[in-house]
């Protein structure tokens, strides 16, 4: 199954595209142990400066190396929202993830971006991390 998904990262215009292997069950596991350790080499440099353009950038290369298993074919960076995508990942300037689902307004007008979307149940994600094995904690 393909399952499109975007990244956001809060204060940064472009947004990333995966065409594939976008489900919480496969994101979150890799993004939450990726922004740990970016958040973590951020407070060692003590570097605080152009963080969002940063960590898109680090999204793209570190994560986007795991996400794309060797086929880069599928990641695209850029300003506008794709109609097909099934989760929108919003990272937060304090590393926190929202999961979003487009609604029928988003798939008319993709351009609304997290307007048009419903933020996903905690319980989903609660879900998701029995599957993942993740705790608690990692999310």
């Amino acid at each position: 199954m393909a399952t499109p998904c975007h990244i956001i990262v809060e204060g940064n215009p472009a947004i990333l595209y995966a065409s594939r292997n976008g489900t919480p069950a496969k994101v979150l596991p890799r993004l939450n142990r990726f922004l740990e350790i970016f958040a973590e080499e951020r407070e060692t440099a003590g570097e605080y400066c152009d963080t969002p353009e940063c960590l898109l950038a680090q999204v793209v290369v570190r994560f986007g190396f795991e996400i794309c298993e060797d086929d880069f074919s599928n990641l695209r960076v850029g300003i506008q929202y794709h109609r097909d995508v099934e989760y929108l990942y919003s990272i937060a300037s304090d590393y926190t993830i929202t999961v979003w689902q487009p609604e029928a307004q988003y798939r008319q007008n993709p351009s609304q971006g997290l307007q048009a979307c419903r933020q996903v149940a905690s319980e989903v994600m609660a879900e998701n991390a029995k599957v993942t094995g993740l705790r608690a904690s990692d999310r």
